[in-house]
């Protein structure tokens, strides 16, 4: 079965001798060559022109400007420096040139020439030039479009974050200046509601600033672990309670349906940031009546972890974007819901640690579940002194 042959990425050539010959031979020697970059799943080809002289290779770059500029050290009109100092281009510049001396080198380098080729030479000692000046080419270019694409993410980055931002601080300042101004008079009792509001709205802050840090640790791969043998049903007890007083709030029936005990060798702060997520969403995104349920049960080599609520579900084009970052679900009915809209994406980068996988299955106004499934992590190995 043939392989699918690589993308091509032509590259512009411009040989400027005055030696017929020369560039007719350059030219065969070019055709149909090609430079593979299976690193990059792609092949580097050549179109190839000419010029005869410095004022036709002047003319040549103002209207096109080459990749590769093969210059000739002496034409019949200025030297090949010469066409490098009026040219002014963002190009590779290989010399071509039978009085190769380090005066002549130094001059080249200085004016931006990236190798040499002195006469006579075979095809193989110009194909050979060329592959290597066109690796360079490839990767320099690479290296500068990763570095606008990093630019960009990180303008889109603070953008978002700024925007997630900015609606919590205004409101906090707006509280601010009302007490400051003793709008509502002077009794402190007054200003409670405004100094709880406040206090939600540093805390939703807060929760942002701590996910944002957890999903860097965890995509720089320095997020510190610590392995050792965790039961998820003690574990799954404690977050029952601490989500207890937002499900009495919301008047949603959370329940645990577990064995005695299922032990994973796991992070146990990991092990509390998936439950406590998957739980407290199923709180939040539920009707008022309805019911959160979380299983926990032991599948082959796997620990499973189902999380169950009678909510208000979401559309498949909502489940489309579900884990992506700062993604909220934003209807009617999640309007007024807070949230960093990260903790699914951190959520299932975690889940990944443990060789595992997320599946979600939702209905529009009937409920959603997560499904989970987690292996035991690799406890590291113990160096000695």
């Amino acid at each position: 079965m043939s392989k699918d042959p690589l993308p091509v990425h032509v590259l512009d050539v411009l040989i400027v001798d005055d030696e017929a010959g020369m560039r007719a031979g350059a030219e065969r020697s070019l055709e149909g060559f090609s430079v593979p970059l299976p690193d990059f799943s792609e092949t580097v080809a050549f179109s190839v022109r000419s010029a005869a002289t410095g004022e036709e290779a002047l003319t040549s770059l103002k209207t096109k400007s080459p990749d590769i500029l093969l210059l000739d050290y002496k034409l019949p009109d200025m030297t090949g420096i010469d066409v490098l100092a009026a040219s002014g281009g963002d190009f590779l510049t290989i010399m071509i040139t039978a009085f190769a001396s380090l005066e002549v080198a130094v001059t080249a380098t200085k004016r931006g020439a990236f190798d040499f080729l002195a006469k006579p030479f075979t095809p193989e000692e110009l194909r050979a030039t060329i592959s290597k000046a066109a690796r360079s080419i490839y990767l320099h270019r690479k290296a500068r479009k990763l570095e606008e694409e990093k630019r960009q993410v990180r303008f889109e980055f603070i953008s978002v974050l700024a925007h997630e931002l900015k609606s919590p601080l205004a409101a906090v300042e707006g509280y601010m200046h009302l007490m400051k101004e003793r709008l509502k008079g002077p009794e402190l009792a007054a200003y409670d509601s405004m100094l709880e509001r406040s206090v939600v709205r540093i805390g939703g802050m807060r929760k942002l600033v701590m996910d944002l840090l957890d999903l860097t640790r965890l995509e720089s791969g320095k997020k510190t672990r610590a392995i050792e043998p965790v039961d998820l049903v003690k574990a799954a007890g404690l977050i029952m309670e601490n989500v207890a007083a937002l499900a009495v709030s919301r008047k949603v029936t959370v329940e645990l349906k577990a064995p005695p005990e299922l032990v994973i060798t796991a992070d146990p702060g990991e092990m509390d940031m998936i439950m406590s997520n998957l739980l407290t969403n199923a709180v939040k995104y539920n009707k008022e009546g309805g019911r959160a349920t979380l299983e926990l049960a032991r599948a082959g080599d796997a620990a499973t972890i189902r999380c169950s609520d009678t909510g208000i579900g979401m559309t498949e084009e909502e489940l489309a974007k579900l884990f992506g970052e700062f993604v909220r679900m934003k209807n009617e009915h999640t309007r007024n819901i807070d949230g960093s809209g990260l903790g699914l994406s951190i959520l299932k980068k975690v889940v990944k640690l443990y060789g595992g996988e997320v599946k979600v299955q939702s209905k529009y106004g009937e409920g959603t579940t997560f499904e989970l499934t987690l292996k035991d992590a690799p406890v590291p190995a113990v160096t000695g002194s």
